[in-house]
């Protein structure tokens, strides 16, 4: 295996940046998602780190060598694609000794890589199948299994779920991590949902705009944004932002006076998750106006407005709030990130 050192990679397409230096290390057998919305950069981060495309400046190193410069087939890596990219003329067991068919392993070898691989992704008795005769799932797991039974030093996964429907995905999902775990393959994935992000990775790096917003692990990305974009991007509802005024170092949060960073101004961006609130009574709590209540089944979505501002906040199934009422909501002051208006930035967290 192998720990992978992305060194200031820009990638310029004419006056456009794709990448702006982007550094990144990923280490031996980690599994690091790149998330973040269409024309982030990611997949062109992916395509220069497998060969397939050329970085304008920088360097990227696997196993402490550089690739600059190598051919994908001399890089140590194999990759899954979105579209699946099995051979409709191979049966499925070609289809996954297909990379090694290109290696010119001798027949034993691609025997025992192909059913062992095939056993990974449980798909043993189809090789004998072809891949119009399977589902699209079956088809993946073919996809996987043929990056896997070649033991590449780095899997390199390109939206390999989004052509797949909730429930197959879900279920993809659970399997890759299995394998992965399984095989301790250093693997750096791609994708747009944040599920699969939070569900697979040990770490996450955010990208938005050609460069990294946050690299963390799930939860701590999660709890702690370092930016507004990634807040709002990671969640679901997505972080709330209620820009508050400040007086003599406090905001005011119902009857609770809330502390605020030392180097916050007059106005402050509070940063809460859904989850980080619970019902606090009037004048005690802080004021919402519930526009609509939505039961969720395992919990309650309200929708409404703090101070005139959007949010959305998640209760307990059992509360019974309805759409109109106007709330009191008492904050977990521990689960609040403190941004500033002007960069979106989170102020550091005050020590414990």
């Amino acid at each position: 295996m192998a720990n992978i050192v992305i060194n200031r990679i820009r990638k310029s397409f004419g006056a456009f940046d794709a990448l702006k230096e982007v550094s990144l290390t990923i280490n031996d057998g980690e599994f690091v998602s790149l998330l973040g919305p269409s024309g982030c950069g990611k997949t062109t981060l992916l395509r220069i780190i497998a060969g397939l495309e050329t970085a304008s400046t920088g360097d990227v190193s696997i196993g402490d060598k550089s690739v600059i410069g190598l051919a994908p087939r001399d890089r140590g890596l194999a990759m899954v694609f979105q579209n699946y990219a099995v051979f409709p003329h191979m049966s499925v067991y070609e289809n996954v000794a297909f990379g090694l068919r290109m290696q010119k392993a001798e027949d034993a070898r691609v025997k025992a890589q192909v059913e062992k691989a095939a056993g990974l992704l449980h798909i043993e008795q189809y090789l004998d199948r072809y891949p119009n005769k399977l589902s699209g799932g079956q088809r993946q797991r073919v996809a996987v299994a043929r990056a896997l039974a070649v033991e590449p030093k780095v899997l390199l996964m390109d939206e390999p779920l989004s052509n797949l429907d909730a429930l197959l995905r879900l279920e993809m999902r659970t399997e890759l991590k299995t394998v992965l775990q399984s095989s301790g393959t250093t693997t750096i994935y791609v994708t747009h949902d944040q599920t699969e992000a939070m569900g697979l990775s040990d770490r996450i790096a955010v990208m938005h705009g050609g460069i990294v917003e946050q690299v963390g692990t799930p939860i701590d990305v999660y709890n702690h944004p370092a930016t507004r974009f990634v807040g709002g991007f990671i969640g679901n509802p997505p972080m709330n932002f209620i820009r508050m005024p400040v007086s003599n170092g406090q905001v005011c949060a119902g009857s609770e006076r809330l502390a605020t960073p030392a180097q916050s101004g007059g106005e402050i961006i509070l940063g809460l998750r859904g989850e980080a609130v619970e019902l606090a009574p009037l004048p005690q709590g802080l004021e919402m106006k519930v526009r609509v209540a939505e039961p969720m089944g395992s919990h309650l979505l309200l929708t409404g407005s703090i101070h005139e501002q959007p949010v959305r906040v998640i209760l307990a199934a059992s509360e019974t709030v309805r759409s109109g009422d106007t709330i009191g909501l008492k904050l977990d002051s521990k689960r609040i990130t403190w941004l500033s208006p002007e960069s979106g930035k989170a102020f550091p967290a005050a020590a414990a």
